[in-house]
């Protein structure tokens, strides 16, 4: 089986899986001139569904819907994404501020994570899931990155790099927080999946906020670099806002 029918295959298991909680993708379009990001948050509580992303310059944050009902902001509120020179973040925490940190002093994506952890949010131990996109990389088109636990077990953590060297066109490496609901929620297994990607931009945000679970999807980003001159495009998706 190809890469191919593996994505459209993993398109169908997102479809069915009514909690992958945050996930991030990394690729191509097809016709292969632009670098993709999707990010999407979602939520089971009051507390974590009460979000929207706002967009600030060249960094998409969360922010509250309703402040009156914010019951805690420590893992809900947190940069999404940032860019130091070239390079894009994607992630589903505040370790996206501890990555734009170390690549500012002259440290690597790599150098960040290993400085941290799973969420401590016990007993779910929430994996903390990153990508880079750096356009000056001479090694790799992209990077994703899982921290995690054995089983949730905090005292089994794990750190995973997925560093891909070409992207293909057409083709994203999907990477959740998740694998499905559940009592603790069992935390994304194997490597990054194959998805399928789409060349419009509206095209793709509307692939993915259509696949994600009704009742639980908050909100969903796709951010599009031109891999000649640099710019980027961006489009935002609130369920609030709608």
């Amino acid at each position: 089986m190809s890469i191919r029918d593996h994505a459209i295959l993993n398109m169908d298991a997102l479809r069915a899986n009514p909690y992958p909680g945050r996930g991030i993708v990394i690729g191509q379009t097809p016709d292969g001139s632009r670098m993709v990001q999707v990010y999407w948050i979602m939520g089971r509580s009051d507390n974590s569904r009460n979000r929207i992303f706002v967009e600030d310059g060249d960094t998409v944050r969360t922010a509250p819907h309703d402040d009156s009902k914010v019951e805690d902001p420590s893992l809900i509120i947190y940069n999404c994404t940032r860019v130091h020179g070239r390079a894009h973040i994607v992630t589903n925490g505040d370790q996206t501020d501890t990555i734009y940190d170390a690549l500012v002093a002259g440290q690597s994506m790599d150098d960040a994570l290993h400085t941290r952890t799973y969420e401590p949010d016990a007993p779910n131990y929430t994996p903390r899931i990153s990508g880079m996109i750096d356009q000056d990389a001479p090694v790799h088109a992209y990077t994703l990155s899982i921290l995690k636990t054995i089983d949730n077990d905090p005292n089994q953590p794990v750190r995973a790099f997925y560093n891909y060297e070409r992207a293909i066109a057409g083709i994203g490496h999907f990477v959740a927080t998740y694998d499905g609901d559940g009592d603790p929620l069992p935390s994304f297994s194997g490597e990054p999946r194959p998805v399928q990607l789409l060349d419009d931009i509206d095209a793709t945000r509307d692939l993915y906020w259509d696949a994600l679970h009704n009742d639980n999807k908050v909100s969903l980003l796709v951010k599009h670099i031109d891999s000649g001159t640099g710019s980027t495009e961006t489009r935002l998706v609130n369920k609030l806002a709608r």
